[in-house]
């Protein structure tokens, strides 16, 4: 069986509140799970220790046994000390598009024009 660590949501709508699970990665979002782990209140401010609330024990345990936490957890696993910090590079993603780029383009050429006449 495939299991993943991830997050079940919980909470109003525009009130989110998530529980850390294992759970079959076959099972929907919030269905069944085998094991609930912690919570996370994204409400909550960051350096807040009730954000996040993590049994790391059991999370090692189900870490040897082959269960993958999706991007999400595994950052709150590496914030933990649990895993090691994965390398990630999305370097297009930071990058404005062609309409953005024009512009600052546009922008500089006219800041340099008043600038060139002096």
């Amino acid at each position: 069986m495939a299991t993943k660590i991830r997050l079940a949501r919980g909470g109003s709508k525009k009130r989110p509140h998530y529980a850390i699970v294992v759970s079959d990665s076959r099972m929907p979002r919030d269905g069944r799970f085998l094991e609930k782990l912690g919570t996370y209140n994204p409400l909550l401010a960051k350096d807040s220790e009730d954000r996040i609330k993590l049994d790391l024990d059991r999370a090692k345990h189900w870490l040897d046994q082959g269960a993958q936490p999706t991007d999400r957890v595994a950052r709150f696993l590496e914030a933990a000390g649990v895993r090691e910090k994965a390398t990630r590079a999305n370097m297009k993603k930071a990058e404005p598009g062609k309409k953005a780029t024009a512009r600052a383009a546009e922008k500089a050429a006219k800041a340099a024009a008043p600038a060139d006449a002096e």
